[in-house]
């Protein structure tokens, strides 16, 4: 499910004090990194990522595929930090970025 514009608008205000949780380096996507990722995801909901990749298009390819494989959808995306979005199957308010 697609997230609205104001829902966006204010996952990025919450997403400006976040530290990225989770750093995906050159070697990609590996099996640790995205347990990882969806455990994160599962917590937060909505955490940044740092892409360590300097090639703009490989790096948005990693965005992309990290994306597709966790079924989380990118809210920003500056430099090589990415804020992601999905949302819990049962959510913590004392985990979750969203809930606090």
């Amino acid at each position: 499910m697609p997230v609205s514009a104001e829902r966006r608008k204010q996952f990025r205000q919450i997403g400006h004090n976040l530290k990225p949780v989770v750093m995906v380096a050159e070697k990609g996507l590996s099996e640790g990194v995205l347990e990882e990722l969806n455990r994160a995801l599962e917590d937060h909901e909505l955490i940044k990522v740092k892409i360590a990749i300097n090639d703009r298009e490989s790096r948005k390819a990693a965005i992309e595929a990290l994306c597709k494989t966790t079924k989380a959808e990118v809210i920003q995306e500056i430099g090589k930090i990415a804020l992601i979005f999905r949302a819990a199957r049962e959510p913590n308010a004392k985990l979750s970025n969203i809930l606090r």
